[in-house]
Order: C-alpha cells, then structure tokens, then sequence
C-alpha cells in the first residue's frame, strides 16, 4: 500500500515527526554511562504515553521478527544494528548506542533514528560510521523530489555508503509510511537511478541509512529479533521521516530548534 496525504494529513504527520524527534533528543541527552538499556525503554513509553500517542512497536509482530515486540524503542548497542530489543545492559564508556523510534499519534506515524556514542570516548572508526550514515541520509533527502524516482534515493545513499568503504546490505532499508509505520515502497540503501515507484508531493518516506563496517551479512540474536553484523564488526544507523513537497523534501524528525 503506498498512501498519499493530503494538507490535513501531513500538518498532522509534522506534529507525529516533532514528537518523534524531541523523544530521541530527550533519549539521548539523559542517556550516559551507566545508563541501562531498560531505563531508556522505560523513558521513552512515559514520554510517548504523556503526548497521548502510541508505539508502532509494542504489539508489532512481523514474519521476520519473533513478536510481538513488547517494548517502545529499538536500542541496538554496537554490534546490534537494527531491531535491538532493549534488555538488561547497563552502557559503557565507548559504547556506540542505536535508537530507533517510532510512533503513531492523530492516526498518523513517523519514524527516525540516531546513533551516538556514549560517554567521553570516540573512536575514530565509530566516529566516521556515524557521521557516513549522516551524510548518507542527506544525500537521500536531497534526492528526494517530485518526478524522481525511488532509485535515485537509493543510488544517493549507496554512492555515499560505498565511496566511504562500507559494504551495503539491501535487505532492510527504507520504506513508505503514513497511517501506519511499515508500507511500499521499499527503499533500498543502495540502487540505480531512474527506477522504480515515482514520487509525488504528499507522499511520506522512511529513509534509513545502516552500515557495518566490515560485512553485509546480518545474524539474528536468540531474542528472534536482535540483527547483528555476522562478524561482530560496529554499526551505525541514521534515519528521517520526509514528506514530498512540490519544494522538495521536507524532513519531519528534525529537533525543533526552541
């Protein structure tokens, strides 16, 4: 299902992106060393209660995923890049934490995620991941404009992703979103140009840039959900809700600046 909204939807959908982005603000700065991962589940279900929204995850219940899910956010630490089940572990110094967010509020969801790294120390590698998912994700929403095509998204980010060094796995990417979190079309990190689903003003997107630093190969933790690097090598992962415009791309999981 590929969903366009209209002006009413979408003001509704900057409001779900607002509130999306302030939670993984507030997550991060109260986040530190020490900090356990449960705390952080724990935070972010009192904060999405509070603005009278609900997770996309709690009862999210996916072929590839052991459901349902049971927790309000993804906290994937290190090695863990994507669907992170927060469990009992308390975050050190170093430690290259992921936060993957989304929640449905007014009927409309909205979707986003960060990586930081935890404490005083920043190793370079971990560092550069971070920031190539950054610039990545920038490339993505650059490309994003009426009239291009879904490929010319996944080309952006793939051209950044691989000229860094990264190799590029396709088999979870970005993907629509509007009344609910998962919909078409899928958007993979990495494509040709000129293919695929053409854009169109109203239509909201999910793009979502992850790497492992040394391999394409994903394994899956006995929680049924966990998805780590095959090598135990880091990651990182960086992603935006956006809304076609007739102007372009309008990111709505960006901090509000106060």
């Amino acid at each position: 299902m590929i969903e366009i909204l209209n002006p009413t939807e979408l003001d509704r959908a900057r409001e779900t992106g607002a509130l999306v982005a302030h939670i993984l603000h507030t997550l991060r700065n109260r986040t530190a060393v020490g900090t356990n991962l449960l705390d952080i589940d724990r935070w972010a279900k009192a904060m999405i209660i509070e603005a009278g929204a609900e997770s996309c995850y709690v009862d999210y219940a996916p072929s590839f995923g052991r459901g349902p899910f049971g927790h309000y956010i993804c906290t994937g630490v290190n090695d863990a890049v994507l669907h992170g089940l927060p469990h009992d572990y308390v975050l050190a110094d170093g430690d290259l934490l992921t936060l993957d967010l989304a929640v449905v509020k007014n009927g409309i969801a909205s979707d986003s995620a960060i990586s930081f790294l935890v404490g005083e120390s920043r190793p370079a590698a971990s560092v550069k991941m971070i920031e190539t998912t950054e610039r990545a994700l920038n490339a993505g929403i650059a490309a994003a404009r009426p009239g291009a095509r879904i490929g010319d998204i996944s080309y952006a980010i793939g051209s950044v992703l691989h000229d860094a060094g990264y190799p590029v796995n396709t088999e979870f990417g970005g993907h629509g979103i509007g009344s609910t979190m998962h919909q078409d079309p899928h958007i993979s990190n990495a494509g040709r140009r000129g293919r695929g689903y053409k854009l169109r003003p109203g239509l909201l997107l999910a793009l979502e840039p992850w790497i492992m630093a040394d391999t394409d190969e994903l394994v899956t933790d006995p929680d049924g959900w966990t998805l780590r690097s095959a090598t135990g090598c880091r990651t990182a992962h960086s992603e935006h809700t956006i809304a076609i415009t007739d102007d372009g791309a309008e990111i709505l999981t960006s901090p509000r600046q106060p």
